[in-house]
C-alpha cells in the first residue's frame, strides 16, 4: 500500500497542535526541556478510550509519565490521513520516541522513519526491519486458546461465538487460538465467527458489533469473545440484553480483549483476554530513557506475561476453581511448547 506524503500546512498545523499542546495554559512548555526524554504516540482510529486496544497502550505510556518523568504527548487522528502528519509532526521537533499504535500505521512509520532516522520509533502490532523501529508483537493466539477453554468449560449449549473487528489475518489469529482452545476441551463444539468489516471503520461500530453477537446468541450461541476494539462493546450490550436466569446469573456472557474489561458489564464478562500492550509500551519508553533501546522485533506470548486472561472480583464467582487448574496447566505446556497453538499469521 502507497501513502502520499502530507502537504506541508498540513504537518505545521500538526506542529502547531503539539507546540499547543505543551505551553496554552501558561505553564513552562516541558516539551521542550532538553533534560527531559520526550514520547509522542499516535493512536490508532478507535482512539485512547476504547477501553480496549488503545486504552491498554495509553495505561502504558502514562505509567511511564508517572514513573519515569517523561514528557508525553498523544494525538487521536479523525482519519488515517491524519496518522503521518503527526508522526512526523513529534519527529520535526526532535521527540526521543514516537510510537504508533495499530498494525496499519506501520507502512506509514516506514516512510516517516526512514526520513528521520535518528528518532527511535515503536509501532505497536506491526513489524518493520528499520534498525531505528522497534516492533512491539503478541503472541494473542496463546492468551486466545486459554479464553477459548474457559468457554468451552462455561457454555451449556456448546455453541460459541467470536466477533472479530477487521477481517484480516491478525484477528483470524486470536479466532483461530479461540477456536483451538475450546476444542481442546469439547471437539464436538461449534464456533461461529462474524467480522464487522474490511476498512479501518470496522474497529469503531459497537453498533455492528451488537448485531453480530444478537445474530450469533440467535443461533444458540451463549459465550462471545470479541477482538474489535470500540465495536467489541456491542457484544457487551447484547449478552446484557440477553439478561439473567431465574438463578440470578447471565445467560451469556462475553469475553473482553486487550485490556481487562470484567468491570464493563459486571456478571455478564466471562474474563478478558489480556494483551499486555501496556507492559510493551512501558518497557520500550524506559529502554530509551535509559539509553538501550534496540529495533527489531520484540515479542511477547505467555513466556512473557505478554498475554494471558483476567481474574479479579468481577468474574471470580463465574469460573470453577477446576477450571483454572486446568487452563493453569495449558498455560504451562503452551509455555514448555507441548501445546502447540497454531499461528493464523504464520500459515
Amino acid at each position: 500500500m502507497k501513502f502520499n506524503r502530507p502537504k506541508l500546512p498540513a504537518l505545521l498545523l500538526c506542529l502547531a497542535a503539539l507546540a499547543c499542546s505543551s505551553s496554552c495554559t501558561g505553564a513552562k512548555n516541558e516539551a521542550d526541556d532538553p533534560a527531559r526524554v520526550r514520547v509522542g504516540i499516535v493512536f490508532d482510529i478507535g482512539g485512547k478510550d476504547d477501553r480496549s486496544f488503545n486504552a491498554a497502550a495509553f495505561e502504558g505510556v502514562k505509567r511511564a509519565e508517572r514513573e519515569l518523568g517523561v514528557v508525553l504527548r498523544d494525538v487521536e487522528p479523525g482519519n488515517p490521513t491524519s496518522i503521518e502528519p503527526a508522526m512526523r509532526a513529534f519527529a520535526e521537533r526532535g521527540y526521543d520516541l514516537v510510537i504508533g499504535v495499530g498494525f496499519a500505521q506501520a507502512p506509514i512509520m516506514e516512510i516517516v522513519a526512514k526520513d528521520y532516522p535518528h528518532i527511535n520509533f515503536a509501532i505497536v502490532d506491526g513489524v518493520s526491519q528499520l534498525p531505528n523501529v522497534a516492533s512491539l508483537v503478541f503472541k494473542e493466539h496463546q492468551g486466545s486458546y486459554l479464553v477459548g477453554m474457559i468457554a468451552a468449560r462455561t457454555t451449556k449449549t456448546g455453541k460459541l461465538g467470536f466477533v472479530g473487528g477487521m477481517d484480516i489475518p491478525l484477528i483470524h489469529r486470536f479466532a483461530t487460538g479461540y477456536e483451538e482452545g475450546a476444542k481442546a476441551v469439547n471437539p464436538n463444539i461449534s464456533v461461529y465467527r462474524n467480522f464487522v468489516g474490511v476498512t479501518d471503520s470496522a474497529w469503531n461500530n459497537p453498533g455492528k458489533g451488537k448485531e453480530l453477537a444478537l445474530s450469533q446468541i440467535g443461533k444458540g450461541a451463549d459465550v462471545i469473545f470479541t477482538a474489535a476494539g470500540n465495536s467489541g462493546l456491542g457484544a457487551f450490550d447484547a449478552v446484557e440484553q440477553a439478561g439473567k436466569g431465574a438463578d440470578g446469573r447471565a445467560t451469556h456472557y462475553v469475553i473482553g480483549v486487550d485490556s481487562n474489561q470484567n468491570m464493563v458489564k459486571p456478571g455478564y464478562v466471562l474474563t478478558s483476554m489480556v494483551k499486555r500492550v501496556d507492559n510493551a509500551v512501558y518497557d520500550i519508553v524506559n529502554d530509551v530513557k535509559n539509553k538501550r533501546f534496540q529495533g527489531g522485533v520484540h515479542v511477547f506470548g505467555l513466556d512473557k506475561d505478554g498475554v494471558a486472561f483476567s481474574l479479579d472480583q468481577y468474574n471470580q464467582s463465574l469460573i470453577d476453581p477446576s477450571i483454572l487448574q486446568e487452563v493453569e496447566a495449558a498455560r504451562q505446556k503452551i509455555i514448555k511448547g507441548e501445546i502447540q497453538v497454531t499461528d493464523a499469521m504464520a500459515k
